[in-house]
């Protein structure tokens, strides 16, 4: 099946992962793509394919004969989309030799080059986009239609000689719960890369230290007419707080290595209200402070109110990868050389962000994430490159060859 074929049929796949859920994983329809992934990679002639309790498709590419004693090397994507935006009867366009102008989605809406000035890379590309009425899905699954042609080549080219290679797809990346689950140990790799990442040449071994903050405010709802010294209105509490925390580490503000606070969602009334935050920093020091900051905050406003009005629960979500990758400098060597022989610039990047990698890197699996040509996730102006896909493709089976040598 052609890498274009491929795409295509996985993005007609809803699969919306929820935040809300408490199943693993958190919706149903995950698993149908997943099923289809293990039945693919069984008639392609993968060996040890299995999806497991918990919906992780894994399987292997056997060792060439006189290469069983290579490492064992990993390609790690994820099959769910974001909740962020619709995912269901995705419409995908293509569009052959990318003039470089705009792009018309639809009547309504149209993508930019004034807006989105990276267009202007991809002149001359195949581009994929949505029709403007859903997200297209190529986060990630470019990166699962990159890792199953990358297969489907190296099992149909016996020539190409590399030790054994193991695969695996999981869902609910998209809501911080991609590896819950996940047996490194059945896996069985010394290391693997995500092939999660968008621009072409990302290259990613650091991303931010996560933590997620829920704020519970009990308010005291009476009458507006009467309420004076009275009323502690919830929502007002939550704009106390807010106030509180710089204005100048929002995400609309800050780039690069610079850190945030995110405040993803606002939900109740008077009486009760929920305000949901991300606190997101690449140094570990920095992102400490962050959440003494946010709880001295919290500590300040109770002042105010009086005891038993905001409950803040805090928690950890992820690390930043670089510490558990760093000892293992051939893995980024390797990929860099791989990249260079597919024709693409390597561009070593900070995630502003985080994958499944980042926390299998903790687990014991050291898991740099690699690009895959797509841009604009998780909303209606997303769109990849057929073209960056193939050298994505060129570079996996780069990287394969290498660590044969």
């Amino acid at each position: 099946m052609e890498l274009k074929e491929r795409f295509l049929k996985y993005v007609g796949f809803d699969t919306q992962s929820n935040p809300e859920s408490e199943k693993f994983p958190s919706t149903d329809k995950q698993l149908v793509l997943l099923k289809a992934l293990a039945e693919e990679m069984k008639e392609l002639g993968m060996t040890e394919v299995e999806m497991d309790g918990y919906g992780y498709v894994m399987g292997t590419i056997p060792a060439s004969q006189g290469y069983e004693d290579k490492k064992v090397i990993g390609f790690i994507s994820h099959v769910d989309t974001s909740p962020d935006m619709n995912g269901a009867n995705v419409h995908p366009q293509v569009i052959e030799k990318y003039d470089g102008g705009d792009i018309r989605l639809n009547e309504e809406l149209t993508m930019t080059v004034k807006e989105f000035p990276e267009l202007s890379f991809f002149k001359g590309h195949t581009l994929i986009t949505t029709d403007g009425t859903s997200l297209l899905g190529a986060d990630d699954k470019a990166g699962v239609a990159e890792i199953m042609t990358m297969a489907e080549y190296l099992l149909t080219h016996p020539e190409i000689k590399h030790g054994k290679i193991r695969i695996g797809f999981t869902p609910d990346e998209e809501i911080g719960r991609g590896v819950d689950f996940f047996d490194v140990k059945r896996f069985g790799a010394a290391f693997a890369y995500t092939v999660d990442g968008g621009f072409e040449g990302e290259l990613e071994y650091e991303n931010f230290n996560a933590a997620g903050a829920k704020i519970l405010i009990q308010g005291r709802n009476i009458h507006p007419g009467y309420a004076k010294d009275k009323m502690i209105n919830a929502l007002q509490v939550i704009a106390d707080i807010h106030a509180q925390l710089p204005a100048w580490e929002r995400p609309e503000h800050t780039e690069g290595y610079e850190g945030f606070y995110h405040l993803i969602g606002v939900s109740g009334g008077v009486e009760r209200a929920t305000a949901e935050y991300i606190i997101r920093d690449h140094s570990r020091e920095k992102f400490e402070a962050k959440k003494r900051y946010l709880q001295e905050v919290v500590a300040f406003i109770t002042k105010k109110y009086g005891e038993g009005v905001i409950t803040l629960d805090l928690k950890d979500q992820y690390y930043n990868m670089r510490e558990m990758v760093e000892p293992h400098p051939e893995v980024i060597d390797i990929a860099m050389r791989a990249m260079e022989e597919a024709g693409v610039t390597p561009l070593v990047r900070p995630i502003r962000g985080g994958t499944d990698g980042a926390r299998l890197s903790y687990m014991g699996l050291p898991c740099p994430n690699l690009f895959t040509g797509g841009m604009n996730f998780h909303g209606k102006y997303e769109y990849c490159s057929l073209t960056t896909m193939k050298k994505a493709v060129r570079t996996l089976l780069n990287i394969v060859k290498i660590w044969a040598e």
